[in-house]
């Protein structure tokens, strides 16, 4: 076997440089990314294919794992909590759980017995445009169903923008979705999958929800990131939750499409009743929200926080909810979606973080069935916390 039978030409295919240490041993470096002042390098992604490997063992090893977090020097996102995905038809995917860190380098090695099967390998199952394309083709027929174009990528990629809901707007109340805006964080995809297909399904409760609620979702805010392999930035550099204080749509116009989506749903007469951003962290998961929100966005954060925590499999590693600093840094351009949607227009915009290690409440580590169960889960669990 040589490096030629190790690939990324694929969408969200990345790695870096490939070594050869021997016949059946490979050094694979993560191709981390820097902003756009070349700091916060984010190694937080690899997703690779191995084509005819030897009928014995085969050692790989993720190396260049050390990163930037806020401007903090890490170790890296990829440890031993955090072990790859690997999946012999690109459909079903299994945590390889005997994965070894070694802390000094830091490394993770891998040691594969594929039997001579080919296989792929990534840091978590990938959602892919081609994903996307499916549960598109399945769903935008449905007669609940409506889709417009928030803008282009700097990739001239289409941002998508999709409403849910049944007969008359007037007075129903807004629950604003947000899917992928860090690409490397799949899992939010998949819970976004499960949230939709849950949203339209031909069910009596589903139908009462598209009836009693108006639902607005981004289901892939980073397409140009999910297609490259990415991490966290644009193709300019900008992490895409870490900007929402500025206005640039030249060097950022992901941010400020979205923004804009808001603002004129807001100024047709609409109200955002209650937004969500899901994203996927290491080892962490929790709900946070603005710091100057007020008691009532306060409450119902508090209120959806043990809605979650008593009725799903969201398992949050603090007791409570989490309010984040107004800026991360000094530094004009930190402030999150979360923050920056209620600096602006003053809605209750919160932001979740689920972990994608060791889950305890489902005893193992999270696979695509959680992901797309707990996407119902999260509808059920929104509606009830604006409940009256």
């Amino acid at each position: 076997m040589t490096a030629a039978n190790i690939r990324t030409d694929f969408d969200g295919g990345s790695l870096s440089r490939i070594q050869q240490i021997a016949e059946n041993h490979f050094r694979l470096s993560v191709n981390g990314e820097k902003d756009q002042d070349g700091r916060n390098r984010q190694a937080s992604w690899y997703y690779f294919a191995v084509d005819h490997p030897p009928q014995g063992e085969l050692i790989l090893d993720m190396v260049d794992l050390p990163g930037e977090y806020n401007y903090l020097p890490n170790r890296g996102a990829i440890t031993g909590a955090t072990p790859p995905v690997i999946s012999y038809d690109n459909r079903t995917w299994s945590h390889i759980t005997d994965a070894e860190y070694d802390t000094d380098e830091p490394r993770l090695r891998l040691r594969i017995q594929s039997g001579g099967r080919s296989f792929r390998i990534a840091h978590v199952p990938p959602y892919t445009d081609d994903n996307l394309q499916k549960l598109r083709k399945n769903i935008r027929t449905h007669s609940d169903f409506q889709e417009e174009i928030a803008g282009k990528t700097l990739g001239n990629r289409d941002l998508l923008l999709w409403t849910i809901h049944n007969g008359n707007t007037k007075g129903k109340k807004t629950i604003w979705l947000m899917f992928r805006q860090h690409s490397w964080e799949a899992g939010s995809s998949w819970v976004g999958e499960g949230a939709l297909r849950f949203l339209l399904a031909d069910s009596a409760e589903a139908r009462q929800l598209r009836q009693k609620f108006i639902w607005k979702i981004f289901p892939l805010c980073d397409p140009d990131g999910v297609a490259r392999g990415g991490v966290r930035f644009n193709t300019n550099g900008f992490d895409l939750n870490r900007n929402w204080d500025i206005t640039d749509p030249v060097r950022m116009p992901e941010i400020t499409m979205q923004r804009d989506a808001v603002k004129r749903w807001l100024d047709q007469g609409n109200t955002v009743d209650l937004y969500l951003s899901l994203h996927n962290t290491e080892t962490a998961e929790y709900l946070d929200a603005p710091p100057d929100g007020g008691k009532q966005f306060r409450t119902l954060a508090e209120k959806l926080f043990h809605i979650l925590a008593r009725q799903t499999t969201f398992a949050p590693t603090r007791d409570s909810l989490y309010p984040p600093k107004a800026n991360a840094s000094e530094q004009r351009g930190r402030m999150t979606v979360a923050n920056g949607l209620y600096t602006s227009f003053g809605i209750p915009a919160f932001l979740m973080e689920q972990k994608i290690g060791y889950n305890q409440k489902l005893g193992h580590f999270p696979n695509i069935p959680d992901r797309l169960k707990f996407g119902e889960e999260l509808v059920r669990s929104l509606v009830q916390s604006l409940d009256e």
